[in-house]
């Protein structure tokens, strides 16, 4: 990617951004990242088209923590009445209906905890350094869409931008 120059689009508007991010679709550039200081459904919609972005693996680390949390505070619950062989009312040492909710509990709490680790992972947090393309007005009140393009192409994106409504810088 040598040959390449990203090239940083800033928006005070949504309206602008959306129509820079449609225009991208049909532009020689290609879209790297879009920055905003407020979520926005019309934005994200048109960046993951571009992006391709795939579905979040975040609900599967849900689910394995879940499933690992269930079956730990079962085996821990047959293990710990196996260790003590204390017969309360004359019911089996190894009685499942209680076990069950021990089991139910280590479900959630390492549900939650596999959600957690999912979320920092697949967001790829934290950040300790922001990438050299990034500026702070993108956090206060305007937005950021981040291309590249050939080098030959640099001065076509950046007219490009201005055309959208929008102030272009290299980087």
């Amino acid at each position: 990617m040598a040959d390449r120059q990203f090239v940083v689009g800033i928006f005070k508007e949504e309206g602008p951004v959306v129509k820079a991010l449609e225009g991208l679709k049909w532009y020689n550039g290609s879209l790297h990242h879009v920055y905003g200081p407020y979520p926005s459904h019309s934005i994200h919609r048109s960046a993951d088209d571009l992006l391709g972005r795939k579905k979040s693996k975040v609900g599967s680390f849900t689910l394995v923590g879940g499933i690992l949390g269930f079956l730990l505070g079962f085996g821990l619950s047959i293990y710990t009445a196996s260790q003590w062989q204390l017969i309360v009312s004359g019911k089996p040492i190894v009685a499942l209906v209680p076990f069950f909710i021990v089991g139910f509990e280590c479900t959630i709490l390492f549900g939650i905890l596999g959600n957690v680790l999912g979320l920092l992972t697949q967001a790829r947090l934290p950040r300790f350094k922001m990438p050299e393309y990034y500026n702070p007005l993108f956090t206060g009140d305007h937005f950021g869409v981040v291309a590249s393009c050939e080098t030959a192409d640099m001065q076509g994106l950046m007219a490009f931008f201005r055309e959208t409504g929008g102030e272009a810088k290299p980087v």
